[in-house]
């Protein structure tokens, strides 16, 4: 059963660097200040430590403490939990990976698909292999982190071959009445530095308009402690590339947006571009 709306609340959160403790309160203070019920809440890549040349060291087992921080506040609050903190595997090797956690306390994982070669994550770090899809309320939802916005075929959103009937005589392909995609709803958290803040916002609207679904972009303010500034600029994006809602640039805000299902399928039906994807 399809939730017709999905409420997400989004944190641009200013990350005390390498604090743990000081984050988990910081966001727990965040979305605490909500007046209505969320289905989603979602924050930054590496939230708890931000995005430090630490992150091997500071990495957690794959059920550590910020994972039990997750479990709370997505129980206290009735949603879907999602961030990113570094975890390190049985085999010793350490992976960025993005959670999305239940209220009863399951959750399923997203190891970040393209490390990133202009800092030292892509040293210490071992990239993943794995794409991956999950589903709350009936949406299907795909995760990526940071710089995997960058690569258009690792996120490309598809049809299932069964969603397609062929027209008698010609082959030509088309969609039954309700498409249902792979995905509906992109969430990609970051750590994106606010000197390509640019291509941050150009390609949230642009992963959204050519995948023909909703984007939550979750960037983090403020300054790290080697000193790179963070605007944040998070944004929830519609599937016609305009911003339903977005964070004030510079700015430790909660936001919140909207997604309406009938919305977007109307839209599928009327321009179903999907039919003609490389």
């Amino acid at each position: 059963m399809i939730q017709p709306q999905l409420h997400i609340a989004y944190f641009q959160q200013a990350i005390a660097w390498e604090d743990p403790a000081a984050n988990y309160q910081m966001v727990e203070k965040a979305f605490g200040s909500l007046s209505s019920k969320m289905d989603i809440l979602v924050v930054p890549e590496t939230f708890n430590t931000g995005f430090s040349d630490n992150m091997a060291a500071m990495a957690e087992p794959p059920e550590g403490a910020t994972l039990d921080f997750a479990r709370r506040m997505a129980k206290q609050n009735d949603a879907l939990f999602v961030g990113t903190w570094t975890v390190r595997q049985k085999d010793g090797g350490v992976v960025n990976r993005l959670h999305w956690v239940f209220p009863d306390g399951n959750y399923g994982y997203y190891d970040k698909g393209h490390t990133f070669r202009m800092s030292s994550e892509a040293s210490q770090l071992v990239r993943g292999t794995q794409k991956a899809l999950f589903e709350w309320r009936g949406w299907h939802i795909k995760p990526a982190i940071c710089y995997d916005l960058r690569f258009p075929r690792w996120l490309r959103n598809g049809v299932p071959a069964s969603e397609l009937y062929k027209l008698p005589g010609n082959g030509v392909e088309r969609p039954k009445e309700d498409v249902a995609l792979d995905y509906d709803l992109l969430l990609v958290c970051a750590n994106w530095p606010g000197s390509r803040h640019e291509a941050w916002s150009t390609l949230l609207k642009a992963r959204a308009i050519e995948n023909l679904c909703y984007v939550v972009g979750v960037n983090r303010a403020g300054v790290d402690g080697v000193g790179i500034p963070y605007t944040g600029n998070c944004a929830a994006i519609d599937f016609k590339g305009m911003e339903l809602s977005y964070c004030e640039p510079e700015q430790a805000q909660v936001q919140t947006a909207t997604l309406d299902f009938e919305a977007l399928q109307t839209f599928r039906r009327h321009w179903p571009f999907y039919l003609d994807f490389d």
